[in-house]
């Protein structure tokens, strides 16, 4: 399991003591690898797909693919940057770390408030 997605928080529930990385991995529905490139953009913001794929040891295309889903979730951000010997270059950005906890919080908490509902709601009836 280590670069797995667990497939629901149930799986999160079923760790004792669950990591950042997956419950970030859980909560946003993103892989492991996509959950370390996140925090490498934490640590050097601004970086090129070329320099985050030395710092990760991983091809050039994986990263990308990382990047792209780390851009739809919302949690990086991407600006091109023109060279001086001409053409431009892609740099990327993680969310700042206090808004991805929030929006985490935000996620976990309108999941727990859902199942209270689910609990509430329920009747003794099994409905398929």
């Amino acid at each position: 399991m280590a670069d797995a997605t667990p497939d629901d928080l149930g799986d999160l529930m079923e760790q004792p003591n669950p990591g950042f990385r997956e419950v970030m991995s859980c909560v946003f529905g993103i892989h492991q690898h996509e959950t370390r490139t996140y925090l490498s953009l934490i640590d050097q913001p601004g970086s090129t797909v070329e320099e985050l794929a030395t710092q990760l040891e991983r091809d050039r295309s994986n990263v990308n693919r990382s990047l792209s889903t780390l851009l739809e979730r919302g949690l990086a951000t991407r600006e091109r940057r023109l060279l001086d010997s001409g053409g431009y270059v892609y740099q990327y950005t993680a969310e700042p770390l206090p808004e991805a906890k929030e929006r985490l919080h935000t996620a976990l908490d309108q999941w727990v408030e859902n199942v209270h509902e689910v609990i509430e709601d329920f009747d003794g009836e099994l409905v398929e």
